[in-house]
């Protein structure tokens, strides 16, 4: 009986949110070795799905795991750096297109539909919904085929969700430059790499998103990085700047909150940062008072 009422005590919480969040966009980033661990990206998936069930438009951009190193390693090819950011050729892009495409982003469609939600992959072999432009390394250093996301069919995207339907996006674009459709003889655009944070604050700038939520390996922001009792739940931008400049925020952090700030200020009410390993982490932090990961807000 505890247990059942427990239960209805969380519902009766998250009913202000559900009222406050339908029709609202949030954008959901997947990253991180979560993904490789079947029951965890499930959990994730059945959170997105029940998202979509009460009005929410739930878009998903994500990485690829452990998934491309694995692919990687198979072909025999190292990774290579140019001023310490990875270089992307001919042959990397394609295994990283071929896992992205082929491997994960059908397996997340696939485990929405399972939930009971609608999914609709969106890759660089279907319908690309992202344009980027070329990106250079420091000092003007070649990176290969390395992009910066500076373009997203929001078109698509919206139509998508007034179907009911959930974009799944992979984030390799096409080239921003790409030739007008029906073009004779245009040879075919480029396609680049993109980092998944980046691409997915694009999105939600685009979509006028009311949150960006970073599902990855970490719980979020600490005020001390090793100790866990020093999460920060809520900061300000003005915060999290002043961390980042304090080098409190670092490694693979410091992208996660530049392009969660990228997205405040275009216009995104909220980003959150939380863990995909702690269950039912997403509808914790979107539809209880607390939360378990970190929120930055304007």
């Amino acid at each position: 009986m505890q247990e059942a009422i427990a239960k209805a005590a969380v519902l009766i919480e998250a009913i202000p949110y559900i009222r406050r969040f339908r029709g609202k966009t949030v954008v959901v980033k997947l990253g991180g070795s979560f993904m490789d661990v079947p029951e965890d990206l499930e959990a994730v998936c059945t959170d997105i799905a029940f998202m979509r069930a009460v009005d929410i438009d739930p878009v998903v951009v994500h990485g690829g795991g452990k998934a491309i190193t694995r692919a990687m390693q198979e072909a025999g090819l190292a990774p290579r750096f140019v001023g310490g950011l990875r270089y992307t050729g001919p042959e990397e892009l394609r295994i990283v297109e071929d896992v992205l495409a082929s491997v994960v982003n059908p397996q997340i469609v696939r485990l929405l539909e399972q939930a009971g939600a609608k999914a609709e992959g969106l890759t660089s072999k279907t319908r690309c919904p992202l344009r980027a432009e070329r990106l250079a390394g420091p000092g003007g250093a070649d990176l290969g085929l390395v992009g910066r996301a500076t373009g997203v069919d929001d078109l698509l995207l919206r139509g998508l969700c007034d179907l009911g339907t959930i974009p799944v996006i992979a984030p390799i674009a096409v080239a921003s430059d790409r030739p007008p459709p029906g073009v004779a003889g245009a040879a075919a655009p480029p396609k680049y790499n993109c980092n998944a944070d980046e691409a997915a604050s694009a999105v939600a700038r685009a979509l006028g998103a009311e949150k960006l939520v970073n599902v990855s390996d970490t719980h979020g922001i600490r005020e001390r990085p090793d100790d866990a009792a020093s999460l920060l739940s809520h900061i300000s931008e003005s915060d999290a700047e002043r961390l980042l400049e304090s080098g409190v925020i670092s490694g693979g952090m410091i992208p996660k909150v530049q392009t969660c700030l990228e997205a405040l200020k275009g216009g995104v009410r909220k980003c959150h940062i939380i863990s995909g390993r702690v269950p039912h982490s997403l509808l914790l932090e979107i539809y209880t008072d607390r939360g378990v990961g970190t929120e930055i807000v304007p």
